[in-house]
This record gives C-alpha cells, structure tokens and sequence, in this order.
C-alpha cells in the first residue's frame, strides 16, 4: 500500500511541475480561475496628478479618435443642492470612437446600451487622480459581446492606450472587491408594436414618442446630458442605409443618485450616465427599446444592500420602468 501512495505522490508532482502543455502528461489539473472585474480604475499619485485634469485627460482621449462629447464638473451642481462634496474633482465624461461604435452597433444592436461610454474622473483628498472605465469583460457581458470579438478587443484596447497616455505614471488598482464578474447581461429591453397614423412616418413616430418620453422623465428629477442620433451621426456616415427606420440613444442620469452613490463608489461613473436605447428595424414592426439593470451598478463596484447608493438606483430605476410601461402599454 505504501509504494502505491508514494507512486500517485509523484505523479501528482510531475503534474504541478510539467504543467498542463507538457506532452508527457494528457490531462491537465484545472487551475483556479482568475478573477475578472467588471471596472477598471487607473490611478496615479498626488506627484503626477499636479499636472493632469480632466480637461488634459480629455485631449489625450481625443487625440486617440476617443471623441469626448461630454465632460462634466459634478462638483459644479453637487455644492449648491448637497453642500458638501466628496471630492476634490469629480467629473462624469462621455466619449466614444465611431468607427468602433459603428462596427460593433452592426453586429450587436444590443451595444446600444454603452453607446456612449462613459467615464469617471476624481480626485482624492491626498492629490492623486483617478479614471474609471468598463473593462473588457464588463462591455462584453453588459453588451452581449463575445469576449473574443475583435472589434471589442480593439475598442477595449484603445482606451488603456489613452488611459497610459493620459496618466504616464500611474498604474491599473488592484480591486478589493469579492465578487467576479457577473455572468448574465442584466439589461431590461422591451419591444412594444409600432402603430402608424394615416401618413404618419416612423421618423414622427419616435418624435412625438421621445416628446412625450421627455415629458414624463423631466419632472421626476431626470436629465438628458447627451442624445445620439445613431442613425444620423454614425450609420450614415458609413452609407449603412435601409437598416433602420430610426436609431437613437439618451444617456440619463439624476443627481441624487450620482451624489450618493459616489460617495463611496465614484468609479461608479464607469455607468453613468446610463445609456438608453429606442430602435426600429426597417422591416420589423416592433420598436426595442433597452437599458442595463442597475443591478450591474450594484454588484460590479460590491455595493452594500443598505447602502443609499444602492437604494437610489432601484428607486430611479423603478421610475424609469414605470414610465416606459405607460408609454409603451398606451400604444
């Protein structure tokens, strides 16, 4: 009986000594799976961030075809309504690459949920400078983006070029966050038929119905800090015709809940402003409409239930849910 248990000893040792590519050895032990996150947060020290802001930040993106439409000083409305802040600077930009966006839109309508993507830019109290993105496995997962996809591999890749650029010296945070990243989208979409008056087109369809969707969101508190005309402004330009019947996004937000969730989350921003999507294919008669799931919010950044972060999402959320049901049970 010994020489059998010294025997499997060893050849348990040639395993972990050959490892799994070793031809002597057909079978591979599997190895603890890495974790994957969800956000990426580049950081560096208070030495180096003297010099950078996000505006600089913002032609570093731009000069890498990153194009930054929006990039806005939270602090700058967050002082009046909170009175204290949180942060030294805390900005919420929105940026995006059309070529990128285009050939990814093309093959997954659903990348409409990250079109734009958006970025938080703070500053701590000791000095240094933070930007957070979505990694690559966040994109993938929220979109429903193979992970192997090259024009998400690209896309992905241009922003750690820019994050570099951006920030010479500083370095990717190891996150203490305990949970992976989540394995399902946990995006909310709806599809709701779209019944034309007599002469009616689509195009005064989706007018009268983003009117009316901007009429219900306003008084509740939200706002619209961008509109893209997919259509218009990056399916054209790529003479991609006949597709759709119309293409549009709304990025979304609400102070209350960017303020107390970037309390203790500000790479939160990674989601914020959430993207809203409305599209209508040519020769389908449904509009699809989709968001992600503040749940994405939530577990990616390993936000605690009682937190007022989590309690403002799921209250906004709630809302949004509500007045896309009357708008789209109306029709």
């Amino acid at each position: 009986m010994i020489p059998y248990i010294l025997n499997f000893s060893l050849f348990l040792l040639t395993l972990f000594t050959l490892g799994c590519n070793s031809p002597e050895i057909g079978i591979c032990l599997t190895p603890e799976p890495q974790k994957t996150y969800d956000i990426q947060i580049y950081h560096t020290d208070a030495s180096e961030a003297k010099k950078i802001t996000p505006k600089s930040i913002e032609r570093v993106f731009e000069s890498l075809s990153l194009d930054v439409v929006a990039n806005n000083n939270m602090n700058r409305p967050f002082k009046p309504r909170f009175k204290k802040l949180h942060y030294k600077i805390y900005n919420l930009a929105i940026f995006m690459n059309d070529t990128l966006t285009f050939k990814l839109l093309k093959k997954y309508p659903s990348f409409g949920v990250l079109t734009p993507l958006t970025m938080s830019i703070w500053q701590e109290e000791d000095g240094s400078m933070n930007i957070s993105t979505l990694s690559i496995h966040g994109i993938s997962r929220a979109a429903n983006i193979p992970l192997d996809d090259p024009d998400l591999i690209a896309y992905s890749a241009l922003i750690e070029e820019a994050l570099k650029k951006a920030m010479p010296q500083g370095s990717y945070v190891e996150l203490e966050y305990s949970n992976q990243s989540l394995s399902t989208p946990l995006a909310i979409t709806y599809s709701t038929e779209v019944l034309l008056d007599e002469s009616q087109t689509p195009q005064e369809y989706i007018e009268d119905f983003e009117a009316e969707f901007e009429g219900e969101m306003e008084p509740l508190g939200f706002l619209f800090p961008y509109y893209t005309d997919v259509q218009e402004e990056i399916f054209d330009q790529q003479n991609y015709k006949g597709i759709y019947d119309y293409y549009h996004t709304y990025s979304i937000c609400k102070f209350d809940v960017i303020y107390a969730t970037s309390k203790n989350h500000p790479e939160v921003g990674a989601w914020a402003p959430c993207s809203f999507y409305l599209y209508k294919k040519h020769n389908e008669k449904e509009m699809h409409i989709g968001f992600l799931s503040v749940e994405n919010w939530i577990n990616s950044t390993n936000m605690k239930e009682y937190e007022e972060g989590a309690q403002k999402l799921r209250e906004a959320q709630t809302s949004l849910k509500k007045v896309i049901r009357y708008l789209t049970v109306e029709e």
